[in-house]
């Protein structure tokens, strides 16, 4: 079984997601020794990454407002739901370009025997803050598992998990109203969550994974005390 990480990485007029993919390729390398792809429609040739998919990113008139750029940017988030088409692993390990790998922690996931798995919860690193108002969205405050870090392999289940994000996101506009999320923007988080309640028949028996999400802000400084 072939095992590796995705990255999708999509540049904005501020921020540079290949080169932080590729950082982050290099960690992959160095913490859990499996070989990156990147999903971009750059034309890098940077070789740490060890597969280039190129395509073409997903149109949108999303904007965000981002506090290390102090200013507001186009968001190319939609391409995703693709992940399980476009991934050529049997294994794979799907990051957010700018998540940062620091230890090997992740191959506890790689050896778990859960066709996929996620984060249900999220906890701010520097206030140990369990980020409640983040862990539920919407209306009636369904539960949220975030995209960030995901892991899936080939099989039914993930193969649903994927279609049914790609029905929310092509349906946006009317998921946005049916679970009370206002004007809020397409999210894969949101996305992800609405598709495991979906193909958990609203159980939400969902597997995660056994530790929660580390976030951390651009203002703040994490150093090694050793």
């Amino acid at each position: 079984m072939t095992t590796g990480a995705l990255i999708f990485a999509f540049n904005n007029e501020q921020i540079d997601y290949v080169s932080l993919a590729a950082w982050s390729a290099a960690n992959l390398h160095r913490h859990l020794d499996i070989p990156v792809c990147v999903v971009t429609d750059s034309d890098t040739t940077d070789r740490r990454f060890d597969r280039i998919i190129r395509v073409s990113r997903a149109a949108t008139d999303q904007q965000r407002q981002f506090a290390d750029v102090d200013g507001t940017v186009t968001w190319y988030n939609q391409d995703r739901v693709d992940a399980y088409r476009l991934s050529p692993w049997d294994q794979t390990l799907i990051l957010d370009a700018d998540y940062v790998v620091a230890s090997d922690q992740l191959a506890t996931v790689l050896t778990s025997s859960q066709a996929f798995l996620c984060h249900r919860r999220a906890w701010d690193m520097v206030t140990g803050d369990p980020l409640d108002s983040l862990n539920s969205f919407g209306r009636n405050h369904m539960p949220m598992w975030w995209a960030t870090v995901m892991m899936f392999r080939r099989a039914t289940v993930p193969q649903y998990i994927f279609d049914c994000m790609r029905m929310v996101r092509d349906n946006w506009y009317h998921y946005r109203d049916l679970y009370g999320l206002g004007r809020s923007r397409y999210r894969n988080d949101f996305a992800l969550s609405i598709a495991l309640g979906v193909v958990s028949g609203h159980t939400f028996k969902v597997d995660a994974m056994a530790w929660n999400l580390m976030t951390l802000m651009p203002d703040h400084i994490i150093t090694n005390p050793e």
